[in-house]
């Protein structure tokens, strides 16, 4: 296990910079996923940690010493792709001992570690295939056994299960997380699926355009996001936003959204105190709206239901802004029939409307 940090970090390709200067620190043992767009920069950073990229400016550090300079092979990192990158002539026993075999680990040894990494991973079954024999979930756990058997400091994850089906990729997941819990070792995971994100981080990097918008852990991020491109990207549905002023009714501080109003709490009446008619952006997540048959809002239009079983995803148009709102159970609603709806004003997110920005709360 090792902690890694970047430190003004960047990579240029001529003339176009893909990672502005950046800074990282990756704590021993943890599991820190890059998330973000694509082309936001998040896979070209793993691939300098790698040493498959160099860096234009700045240094890259395991354990405190500088691995700029360093070839892959000397990093003591470990990488799984999104493509399996097995040997397609080589059996799976000797795709996972293929670098043992070139370091010249005795044999016996090989032996010991391929079968302990196929038994954690539930392939020891199938030691004697080939990769063209095998599914693509059995070769992705062949490329995390081959990385598992070097005892590597640093583990790289490279949107290894974007290639899969749904099932396998919810089964994957939980290998990957029970194998960092038994290990520990340092994993540094990159993928655009924030589910992914949320389930297997203990840290988030969120990443946009080559530099990190936020960095935290996981609810944190969710709980509190930096600024609206995180409130969108980060839960699933997306966070709904609303464009209003701040305002006064009845003696409530609040929000007109168009003919809708929203009361704040008092986590936010410091900042509306201070910005009476100013525009402002109001976030709330599809959970923190809900149907409620004496609300005082004006009704709303639903345009279309997703039912999955366990819980119901309505598609809304509240007054001219579409969004999404998520209940449990099934709900029993009709397509273009009057919704009445009421928000949770403990959700409410506030934004600056200009910059994005989260408002400071009281």
């Amino acid at each position: 296990m090792a902690s890694v940090e970047l430190v003004r970090v960047a990579k240029n390709y001529g003339k176009h910079q893909v990672l502005k200067p950046l800074d990282l620190t990756i704590s021993d043992g943890s599991f820190t996923v890059l998330v973000g767009p694509s082309g936001c920069g998040k896979s070209t950073l793993l691939r300098l940690l790698a040493g498959l990229e160099s860096v234009s400016d700045g240094d890259i550090l395991l354990d405190k010493q500088q691995i700029n300079d360093l070839d892959p092979a000397d990093r003591d990192i470990a990488m799984v792709f999104q493509s399996y990158a097995l040997y397609p002539h080589l059996t799976v026993e000797e795709n996972m001992a293929f670098h043992m075999q070139v370091k010249r680990v005795p044999k016996a040894q090989q032996q010991a570690k391929v079968l302990q990494a196929a038994k954690v991973l539930a392939i020891d079954h199938l030691l004697k295939r080939l990769p063209k024999d095998l599914s693509g979930g059995q070769r992705q756990r062949v490329a995390m056994g081959r990385a598992l058997v070097r005892s590597p400091k640093v583990f790289l994850f490279d949107e290894p299960l974007s290639n899969l089906d749904a099932q396998l990729r919810m089964e994957l997941r939980a290998e990957i997380k029970s194998v960092h819990q038994q290990f520990r070792t340092t994993t540094v995971y990159v993928t655009h699926d924030q589910i992914e994100a949320m389930t297997l981080a203990d840290r988030i990097v969120v990443m946009k355009d080559g530099y990190i918008v936020q960095q935290g852990e996981p609810l944190e991020i969710y709980d509190r996001p930096v600024n609206t491109f995180v409130a969108r990207f980060i839960g699933s549905p997306p966070m709904n936003l609303f464009d209003g002023t701040f305002g006064e009714q009845d003696g409530e501080i609040g929000v007109q959204c168009g003919d809708l109003w929203f009361a704040l709490p008092k986590k936010w009446q410091q900042s509306a105190q201070q910005a009476q008619g100013k525009a402002v952006t109001l976030g709330l997540r599809p959970h923190d709206i809900y149907l409620h048959e004496h609300s005082k809002q004006p009704p709303a239009r639903l345009r279309l239901l997703e039912v999955t079983g366990e819980s119901s995803l309505m598609h809304i148009d509240w007054c001219g802004f579409p969004l999404h709102v998520q209940c449990a159970g099934r709900a029993r609603v009709q397509l273009e029939t009057p919704l009445l709806l009421a928000a949770r004003s403990e959700g409410i997110h506030l934004f600056d409307a200009a910059s994005g920005e989260r408002l400071q709360e009281s």
